[in-house]
């Protein structure tokens, strides 16, 4: 189950996410909960941030993929993850004086989702570099048991430190835990890394991996489905802030108990699918399963009457997200030539994250119209219908083989 660990520099790198990406989820449940305080409770000032945070990705994520395939992943992620950390800085001297305002929260989203979407394919394609092909899979499932056990212990903490203290110091603590990943980073030995012959340096290498993902019908399935689902599926936090808060009449740290029961579920799937890791390749069924699942799950969670109940069906969603998630990145890792994973992974990045704007402004119109429920019910559908549509697509095109041959 721990396979990938046995490499010195993937525990470096491991150690190093787990300090980091808590201070992560802390400054997300603390900016999601300066915006609404500094903007009287407003849905849609929730969804302009979350907009500006993640615009960056349309027009750097696939230049950050060329880059990932030509340039030394690890030392472009030591300068992404310090300016990163720089970021939870400024935002936490701004708020701790009391002088931040909305304006200063909506251009430090912008720019720390700048250094992100660098970060972002350069990261994803450095762990097979760490790791080898043979405990990739192993590998996405640990980081995301990290990402998830940060996930319920970041914002719970959050929470009580909002309570307690304020935003501000939360988002200096994760400016400072920003180091733990640098420092990792730094201590890895390059000579261990399983690094291949980067391609000649030559004009059209953005549009070649283009090409080529275009020329795959299963790439084009995954990418279709990750797209769908995390711009309209994965609105959680923005979603969650404002239930909390408008529907459930909770404070912060009832806001970070959700986030928490999510968590919960996704540490479990992650936990699943790093056993799940020594069977073999995933499986494209399994992606579909596991999206599928997840559109289900969600809409039902949205109509659960109370905050208590509600938070309880955040756990298994959690858990078929996490299926969704790890199978469909391990399967496009795995499936392209290593030549071009990084190009390949920056469009992957890119349709994951790059829809953010576009869900975040529609959750908080959504949220503002038709109330805190409808941005989790009609993006779960969003999913659910996405996947089935999938599924449709590979079994024509299978029936159509089976016909020609």
């Amino acid at each position: 189950m721990f396979g990938s660990l046995r490499h010195r520099n993937y525990r470096y790198y491991a150690s190093g996410q787990v300090v980091s990406l808590t201070g992560t989820w802390m400054q997300r449940a603390a900016q999601d909960w300066l915006v609404l305080e500094l903007s009287g409770g407003s849905p849609a000032a929730l969804g302009v941030a979350v907009a500006l945070q993640f615009l960056p990705t349309l027009l750097l994520t696939l230049w950050a993929g060329v880059f990932a395939d030509r340039f030394d992943k690890r030392r472009m992620l030591v300068v992404t993850q310090s300016a990163l950390g720089i970021c939870g800085f400024v935002l936490g001297m701004l708020d701790v004086t009391g002088v931040v305002a909305l304006w200063q929260v909506y251009v430090l989203c912008l720019v720390l989702g700048s250094f992100a979407a660098v970060d972002a394919p350069v990261r994803q394609s450095f762990v097979v570099e760490m790791v080898g092909p043979a405990q990739l899979t192993n590998a996405v499932a640990l980081n995301s048991m990290t990402f998830n056990l940060a996930r319920i212990v970041g914002p719970a903490l959050a929470g009580l430190l909002i309570t307690a203290i304020g935003t501000g110091w939360v988002f200096l603590a994760n400016g400072l835990s920003s180091v733990a990943v640098v420092t990792g980073l730094l201590l890895m030995d390059p000579a261990l890394l399983h690094r291949v012959k980067p391609p000649p340096k030559e004009r059209g290498q953005l549009r070649a991996g283009l090409r080529y993902v275009r020329g795959r019908p299963d790439l084009i399935v995954i990418m279709v489905l990750v797209f769908c689902v995390g711009t309209f599926g994965m609105n959680f936090e923005n979603s969650f802030a404002v239930i909390a808060r408008n529907l459930f009449g909770r404070d912060a740290d009832g806001y970070g108990l959700l986030i928490t029961s999510l968590a919960i579920g996704t540490l479990t799937g992650a936990a699943l699918a790093a056993r799940r890791s020594g069977r073999g390749r995933p499986q494209l069924r399994l992606v579909l399963v596991g999206a599928a699942a997840f559109g289900a799950l969600e809409a039902a969670a949205s109509l659960m009457p109370t905050y208590e109940v509600f938070a309880a069906a955040l756990i298994p969603v959690g858990v078929a997200v996490m299926t969704f998630t790890t199978s469909a990145n391990s399967t496009v890792q795995l499936a392209v030539e290593p030549t071009m994973r990084g190009r390949v992974m920056g469009l992957y990045m890119l349709l994951f994250f790059g829809g953010k704007p576009l869900g975040g402004l529609a959750s908080g119109w959504l949220a503002e119209v038709f109330g805190p429920r409808s941005p989790i019910l009609l993006g779960g559908l969003a999913s659910l219908l996405a996947a089935l549509a999938g599924a449709a697509v590979l079994a024509g095109r299978r029936r159509r083989g089976v016909a020609r041959s």
